[in-house]
Order: C-alpha cells, then structure tokens, then sequence
C-alpha cells in the first residue's frame, strides 16, 4: 500500500457472533475491547473526538448493556427499562461503540461521528439509546432524580443509572443534587463516578483535590461502595449488594485508568511520556499512533478469541488514506497562539494581572502566562461560577481578573455572577473562547451562540470579537489599557480558515470597522476568522459573475459608531451583516438599532444572517451550508438580490 493506511471497524455481525456463544466475564472484556477498536476507528474517521474518557468507560458501559441493564431485554422506549445515561458525555465515541454492538444503533450511523445527520460528539436525545443531552457538566444526577421521580409518579419500575467524570464533581450542581436526592429519599438511582482521575490535560489533584470521595457521598446520606471499573466481577458485586439498599440513593466510585486499553494512552504511562500533561483527552490520534493502537488491541481481541475458542472477528474497511498528510489546520493561525503570547506580554507590563482558568489551560492559551506568572494563574477546575465570583472579589481588591472558559459555559452558567460583578462598576476581563457555531463536532451544547445577548444584555461590557493575530494583541491591550468598563473578548478556538489581512492604515478604534475588500454592488459586514472567511470566498464566486462585493471587518459586536456606519455603507441600500451567533442580540440587531436612529441609515434595508434553529453537528463546511452561511449560499443570496432594483 506504500503510503498509505486503512481505517477498519468491526461489524455488528461479529458481535452477535460473540453475544450468541454465551455471556461470562472473559466475553465481556472482548467485547469492550472490540468496542474499543470501534471508538478508535471512528474517531480516527471523523478527525476529533474524546479518546481517553471513552476509553476509561468501556468497561462500565460493557458490563452495563450486556449483563446488568434490562435495556436490550426490554427495549429502549419500554417505560419499565433502566435508564442509563452518561452526564460528563465526553465517553459519548465510546457508548456509541457498545450501543452498536448492542444492535441499537446501526453500523453505519456509527461511522458518522461528528457528521451531519450521524452522531453528535456529544449525547443528544434524537440518538437513539441516547437518554438525554449532555455537555455541560454537572447536570446529570439532577437529571437522574427527575427520571426517577418520574418513574415513581407514573409507576413505571426500572433503575436509573447515571455515569459522572471525577472532575465533573467539582461543578457545584452535583453537591445540590447530592443532597437533594438522599432528602428525597430517591432509592431508585445509582451514580456511577468514572475516576480516572486525569481531566481534560492534568491530574485531578493537580486541578481541584477531590480528597475522600467515600466520606463526602456518606455525609449527603448516600450509599457508597468502591471497586475497580475494570474488573467485572468487582463490578457485579458491587450491583448486588446495590440490589438489597432500597432505603436512599446508591453510588459506586469506580477507580478506571484513563485511555484503558491501549498502553501507551493509559494514563500514568502518558502522564510520564509527556511531562505530566494528559495528551490523548480530544482529538483524533496521528497516522502511525492510529496504527500503533489498533494493532495493540488487535492483538488483544486475537488471544482473548483464542481463548475462548471464538471465531476472530471481521474487520471491515471502512476507508483508505494517504499517511502524513499535512492539513491546512497544521500550519494555519490561531488566534488563541496570538492571545496566549499577547497575555504574557501584558503581564510583564501590569502586576496587577490575574489570569483565571476553569481547567481548560491548553485549549485558551494559558500555559505560557501560568509558566511565567504562575502565583497570578488561578486554577479554579470546573467551576465557572465560583470562578466568576473569585474574579469579582480580586477586582474589588484592586487587580485586573481575566476570566477564561469556553464561552457557552462562561457567559450562560455565570451570568448570575457576571451580572453580580457588573453592579459594583469593577473592571474584569471575561474571554469567551470557543465562540460561534465552528467547529460543530462536539455538538450544541459547546457552539456558543448565545453569549452576545448574554453579555450584551449588561450596559457597561464591551464585546470584541478579532479577526486575526493582529486585532487579538490588540483587543487585549485596549481592554486593559483603554476600556472603562469590563470587556468580553470573542476567540475560535480552531486554526483560521484564511489568515484575514487588515488594511495598512488599520487603527483600533472602539465602534469602527475596517474594510478588507473595496466593491460596489453588495454591502456584507462580519466579523472574526470564520464567517469573514466565507464573506470573502463569496467575493471570489461573484466576482465571476461580474458582482464586485464589497467585505467589511467588524471587530466591534455592542459598539458601532453612527457616523462609521454611514461612511462605510455609502452608495448602498442594503447592509448584509452576518452573525456568527443566534440572530437574537447579535451585531446585526446592534447595527439594526444604530439604523434606527438615525434619519439617513433609516432609509437603507438590513439582512441578518445567523443561526435561528438549534446548530447542527457535522464538519465546518457540512454545518455553515446547513446554516444558509458558506461562501456559496451568501453568494447566491447575493446574485438572487442583484436581480432586484436595490443595490445592495
């Protein structure tokens, strides 16, 4: 095959194969590791996707499906079934695996993970097996007393399961509904606590310490029992003695090893290969590490089929690739590298700086400020709301806070808080990473597409959202150095589909934009590396039509300047602003409202384009078309409204 490699997977034949011969512990353990050649495989095919928390819950989710749940025995709409569901939600690639092998989802929708129309890559309820949405953590065991409360009412028998992350109990809705749930004396749930104690990149004590777990639920009034989640008669044990406590809630505390399965991902041995950081957490593994991998546990499920006297399984090719390719995205910006060496540089001119992180430090470019400056880093863990506050109370002392998360998390979870902050007429800086509807693999429950109206909604914060290294560096000085309010900076999180060149008399200006592309027969306003990226191919497609498009770059999202407006749409009628955010309370409403009032703007139409439904999951091309957002549908837009008597 010369450079090239093969994705295979295992079909669901080969698994009723193995099912049909009889259940015992050494079958399941094939099975697991057979499901988890298939989470491997295909988060290998879709390009992302959470490996290591998949991994450590195979176990679990084997044991559960195929010897504990009544699910397959009674079916998955059968009111009278257990109800098992995972609440951290990252070990979705995972449950997908095992709710293949179970027969209740197709083999085909397995290989569409993170695609339009296949598998989220995170729960979500339109999933068959799927029991709710999931992705914002913390939820689930309040989720859980809900169905089993509702069991109850209805007279419905069956148990709820519920799966939560180690690092997820550090989110304060877990301890409300701990002790909500033995107060209500709910008896028919059972939590499960996935501690592989590495979360997103570091060990859990490194984060927040979660000390004496046992002691901890035993104080809320549940029952407690520990073992090894890998061990499947340790595991069944555990169930059985849960099967005779019907007087309160029950939690197992399952000690799992992150990445379990393949060697060189397991997680003391990644931790020591790579200087105490978790690498395999998200993301799709490289060409020969793929191999590498599934080699292992190919070799796995040959001896266990050799001792069982089992037939091997089949391994279908799924696809064929060239080896080492180099993608765009290797090599492209990311504007988080910008802001990650501008945060430094602004720390060595402020003392006063105090960075804060909610255990996402690799992802929002934190590393090289906690390296420099690390008594002024805050490690807060999965806590945003606490986080939020701890950022308030610095700023009263007289210390500039910058508030890190992704943004569907920062601006939705403390809005409480932030509001809080707000009426004491402080300054902090809150970063919104992750923003807008790219990249749509993990799902909507992390597309922030509501932070402008939740930010917005506060009269004293201003919202910048940059387009490239440049206006990144730029938008944090100003917001330290300039602002006289809080500020809230808008960062993708992915690398840029085109690196946005500025004008060479750009000038940072609160309310002003800059014009990247001169035209004279439309008008599109956008702002940030993604939808500026397809306002920019849109000139290209029209520009062989004989439409000249004229682009222009609005960094600033709650600010825009009358007399800029004007000037900029001069010789239009219509004005096309395109949100990379819900239509509500984005920058065409901001720019709608300037329209407004004034006699000469009020004349001129306004589109707005953005998302007005749920956000689809799939690639970046597959989601902006399904939006009505890529280069080719503004361009049609664009043509269909040429044919009008506007120009616009």
């Amino acid at each position: 095959m010369g450079n090239q490699f093969e994705i295979k997977c295992i079909p669901y034949a080969s698994f009723q194969s193995i099912i049909q011969s009889g259940m015992d512990h050494k079958r399941l353990q094939l099975l697991a590791d057979m499901c988890r050649y298939n989470t491997l495989s295909s988060v290998k095919l879709a390009g992302s996707g959470h490996l290591g928390s998949s991994l450590s819950a195979i176990d679990i989710n084997t044991f559960l499906y195929f010897s504990e749940l009544n699910v397959l025995e009674k079916g998955i709409d059968n009111p009278d079934r257990d109800v098992y569901f995972s609440s951290k939600g990252h070990d979705c690639p995972g449950q997908y695996a095992v709710l293949m092998a179970a027969g209740i989802i197709s083999f085909e929708k397995m290989l569409k993970l993170r695609r339009l129309g296949g598998l989220d890559g995170h729960p979500d309820v339109k999933i068959p097996g799927m029991e709710i949405c999931s992705g914002s953590l913390g939820m689930g065991i309040s989720k859980a007393k809900g169905f089993a409360i509702g069991k109850k009412l209805a007279g419905d028998s069956g148990r709820v399961v519920v799966l939560t992350g180690d690092g997820e109990l550090q989110e304060g809705q877990i301890w409300e509904s701990l002790q909500t749930a033995s107060h209500q004396k709910i008896s028919n749930i059972i939590c499960i606590v996935d501690l592989n104690k590495i979360q997103s990149d570091k060990e859990t004590r490194e984060i927040i310490e979660l000390k004496n777990l046992e002691k901890k639920f035993e104080s809320f009034g549940w029952y407690v029992q520990r073992c090894e989640g890998h061990d499947y008669d340790q595991l069944q044990s555990v169930f059985d003695i849960f099967d005779t406590i019907t007087d309160r809630p029950k939690v197992l505390i399952a000690d799992t090893v992150k990445g379990k399965g393949i060697s060189f991902m397991e997680g003391p041995v990644a931790l020591k290969d790579n200087n105490g950081i978790y690498k395999w957490h998200s993301g799709a593994p490289a060409d020969d590490v793929y191999l590498e991998a599934v080699g292992e546990l190919s070799s796995k499920i040959k001896q266990l089929c050799a001792d069982l006297s089992v037939t091997d399984p089949e391994y279908k090719l799924i696809e064929r690739r060239d080896k080492n390719v180099v993608r765009l995205k290797d090599k492209a910006e990311k504007v988080v590298t910008a802001y990650e060496q501008a945060l430094v540089k602004l720390g060595k001119q402020r003392s006063d700086l105090v960075v804060l992180d909610a255990d996402l430090c690799g992802d929002c470019g934190l590393k090289s400020f906690e390296r420099e400056f690390p008594d002024r880093f805050i490690e807060n863990g999965i806590a945003e709301q606490d986080m939020v506050s701890a950022a308030g109370g610095l700023a009263l002392q007289g210390f500039l806070p910058v508030v890190n998360s992704f943004g569907v998390f920062l601006a939705s979870r403390s809005n409480e808080q932030i509001y809080a902050n707000s009426t004491e007429n402080t300054k902090i800086i809150y970063v919104c990473h992750y923003a807008g509807l790219i990249p749509a693999g993990p799902g909507k429950s992390h597309q922030s597409l509501r932070d402008i109206s939740l930010f917005g909604a506060l009269n004293n914060i201003t919202i910048i959202e940059p387009c490239n290294a440049q206006q990144t560096e730029d938008a944090l000085f100003w917001s330290a150095e300039h602002a006289d309010g809080s500020c809230m900076i808008r960062l993708i999180i992915s690398p840029s589909p085109q690196n946005i060149t500025l004008p060479t008399d750009y000038r940072f200006s609160k309310g002003h934009g800059s014009v990247l592309l001169e035209g004279t027969d439309a008008l599109i306003i956008a702002y940030g590396p993604v939808m500026l990226n397809e306002a920019l191919k849109a000139s290209d497609i029209l520009a062989g039509k004989s439409v000249s498009l004229k682009v222009v770059n609005m960094p600033w999202l709650n600010n825009v300047d009358t007399e800029w407006l004007k000037d900029v749409s001069g010789g239009f009628d219509e004005i096309i602003v395109i949100d990379n955010h819900m239509k509500f309370g984005g920058l065409g409403q901001c720019v709608a409202n300037v329209m407004m009032s004034d006699a000469i703007l009020k004349t001129k139409k306004i589109t707005q384009l953005g998302i007005d439904c749920p956000p689809a999951c799939g690639t970046p091309q597959e989601v902006l078309q399904y939006h009505g957002l890529d280069a080719q549908s503004l361009a049609d837009l664009i043509t269909s409204k040429k044919n009008t008597a506007l120009k616009i």
